[in-house]
């Protein structure tokens, strides 16, 4: 690492980060750019302010990141503890694949990856990335080149592929966390095993491309953090069995990005607190997302994510709130494996649950759980072109929890970043069938 370079990535989080914030705030006054609530829905959340604030200084200071600590890019179902104990700088594609997709320049970027011979049926967060890397274009600014890749399949097999590619592209060490699939319950000792080892292997290639030796006491507490920031934001996802729901599953969507890009760091766990309280206070006053809520639904499948405005608004006019979702809850399911008395282990068996790494009779009875607990009333399923694993098996989910649950569902097809593989006509048309099922 450079002298230059930290003293650089110091005085710009210091002075330059705190300075963009205040500059951001006053433009945004001049501006009045502060949204209005909608007719069907509440005003904003107030820490919505915080966590732009939060993600804009991580993506401004990933900028000068390179040079000053090392930096790796991760898969949001990696691992990422066992990087922050070495002190790594963190970007994650696939979050800056959703902020693409949110800004609309999701196709414009997936173009330039095609352009190269990249097929239109890859997953559009890797066509995202490969499109910034070989461009250099980002609503971002500018990402970091990595010193190192960390990924895990246990999302899906496209992120080894995916890596493997950058990692050719740019000669940096590519590491894999290899998780066997949960084919019925959780992951056997031998699974166990296998996940540790490959781990406590890691640790050499970490310690030399960081320069820090391990420190199993610096896990310890990266593990600790992370914990209770998983926990604090299952926590929030809580709040939303109230009734009336305090906040929609298209905020928590966007509320969703500290918890997935800064997993482990004091300024999740910080904001997730503050998140939780106003939630809290919004409860405590009966006090709902919505004007009126008439039903309460479910979604699965990821964000389409340049839609989420759209979505929002469709469904408030309607009285429709979204008040779980497979996508979210993932984040928080699994918090209670952590245990920094068993750091490795318990890293492993974290990470092997995740849901798209189980089998489909787990994930139905996670959705009777939810639509227990929610009292959901209806179930919007997002089909989505890019996620093959996520998507595989909907309409056998759908069938089922009508004929368990009497759950109506309806399946939209879209993508989640790629806004070409959307048909207006067709999901409004199916949508509007949907309505009129839960109406009756």
């Amino acid at each position: 690492m450079s002298l230059t370079a930290r003293a650089r990535f110091r005085f710009m989080k210091d002075m330059g980060a705190p300075a963009l914030m205040a500059g951001s705030r006053a433009f945004m006054r001049a501006r009045g750019r502060r949204r209005a609530p909608g007719p069907d829905t509440a005003p904003p959340l107030a820490c919505g302010r915080r966590l732009r604030e939060i993600m804009t200084r991580h993506y401004f200071l990933s900028r000068y990141a390179k040079g000053a600590a090392p930096v790796a890019w991760v898969t949001s179902g990696a691992p990422v503890e066992l990087l922050r104990a070495f002190g790594f700088y963190t970007v994650y594609p696939e979050n800056h694949g959703a902020l693409c997709g949110a800004k609309g320049v999701g196709a414009r970027l997936c173009s330039v990856a095609e352009r190269n011979g990249y097929s239109q049926d890859l997953c559009s967060y890797a066509r995202i990335d490969l499109g910034v890397a070989l461009s250099g274009n980002s609503p971002a600014g500018k990402l970091p080149r990595p010193d190192l890749l960390f990924a895990s399949n246990n999302i899906c097999q496209t992120v080894a592929y995916w890596y493997t590619v950058l990692a050719e592209q740019w000669g940096v060490p590519f590491l894999l966390f290899d998780t066997p699939f949960n084919h019925a319950g959780g992951p056997s000792g031998a699974d166990i095993a296998y996940m540790t080892s490959q781990l406590e292997d890691m640790l050499p290639t970490l310690e030399r491309v960081s320069g820090c030796k391990f420190r199993m006491k610096a896990l310890e507490a990266v593990l600790d953090l992370s914990k209770e920031t998983a926990e604090t934001w299952g926590a929030v996802l809580g709040t939303m069995k109230a009734v009336p729901s305090p906040m929609t599953i298209f905020e928590a969507f966007v509320h969703l990005a500290p918890v997935v890009s800064l997993r482990g760091l004091p300024v999740a766990l910080e904001y997730y607190r503050v998140l939780f309280e106003e939630l809290n206070q919004r409860v405590a006053r009966g006090q709902g997302a919505l004007r009126e809520e008439r039903k309460r639904l479910m979604w699965d499948n990821i964000a389409v994510w340049y839609k989420v405005r759209d979505f929002s608004t469709l469904f408030a006019e309607r009285g429709m709130s979204f008040v779980t979702a497979t996508y979210t809850n993932a984040w928080a399911e699994t918090a209670s494996d952590m245990d920094a008395g068993r750091p490795l282990e318990s890293i492993a068996r974290t990470y092997s649950r995740v849901i798209l790494n189980n089998s489909l009779g787990d994930r139905l009875r996670l959705m009777e759980q939810l639509i227990r607990d929610y009292r959901v009333e209806g179930l919007v399923i997002h089909s989505a072109r890019s996620c093959k694993p996520y998507s595989v098996g909907q309409y056998d989910l759908k069938r089922l929890l009508l004929e368990r649950l009497g759950v109506p569902s309806v399946v939209i097809e879209a993508d989640i970043a790629d806004e070409r593989a959307y048909s207006e006509q067709q999901t409004r048309t199916r949508l509007e069938a949907f309505f009129e099922a839960l109406e009756s």
